[in-house]
């Protein structure tokens, strides 16, 4: 099991002082399914999840942060990302909800660092050669794009100290399954949160995770 950091969306509270409300809304989503997918997952036992690819846009960005600590952010968040989202499909797993099991992600990133693939050439790799490099049958990706940063990392710190002025941002996810034998998409859902400044990578999963529930492929029926 992985450790998780506290929130730093209350951190962030703490140092500037101030309490911001909790609101936000949820688009529907769309999603994909391929039409051959029990019979492509029929011999699926282990799924590993990949760190996500977040981009933030930066034209808005609150004065004196650096493109540097955009990037810097970007990459925590895309590990964060992929640290919750395991969290909340191991515990959904573990009551029983789907047919196949998650690798740690802990392993995931030590196995991709041992064969040299790091988290910024991962899209220039195949999904079926990172899937047969990390031993699972399928992957779940996602990618990230964000209007703005949220409390994870130093960006929330950066943009409450250096008077961000910004209340509501939106963050659209699109998120993957491949296959592992022959990388064909095999699922995709997309999902929009619209939220506060105070939004974080935990609520945001927890947003999606609520969405996908009843319809990850893998589920159960």
């Amino acid at each position: 099991m992985v450790a998780i950091r506290p929130s730093l969306a209350l951190v962030a509270c703490v140092v500037a002082g101030v309490a911001f409300p909790a609101t936000g809304s949820h688009a529907a989503a769309q999603k994909y399914l391929n039409p051959q997918f029990a019979e492509l997952t029929k011999t699926h036992k282990t799924i590993a999840i990949l760190p996500f690819k977040v981009t933030i846009e930066t034209n808005r960005l609150p004065k004196n942060m650096t493109l540097e600590m955009v990037r810097k952010s970007e990459q925590e968040e895309g590990l964060e990302f992929q640290k919750q989202l395991y969290v909340r499909f191991l515990q959904r797993a573990q009551n029983g909800e789907y047919t196949v099991g998650f690798q740690d992600v802990d392993q995931t990133n030590a196995l991709l660092a041992k064969a040299g693939l790091s988290l910024d050439s991962l899209a220039v790799h195949t999904r079926d050669e990172i899937a047969k490099t990390l031993n699972v049958d399928a992957l779940v990706s996602g990618v990230v794009h964000q209007s703005q940063p949220t409390s994870t990392g130093a960006a929330i710190a950066q943009s409450m100290l250096l008077g961000f002025s910004g209340h509501t941002q939106r963050v659209d996810i699109n998120m993957l399954v491949h296959n592992g034998a022959d990388g064909a998409l095999l699922w995709s859902y997309d999902h929009t949160d619209k939220g506060g400044l105070m939004n974080s990578v935990e609520g945001m999963t927890k947003s999606l995770l609520k969405k996908v529930a009843g319809n990850f492929p893998y589920r159960k029926s």
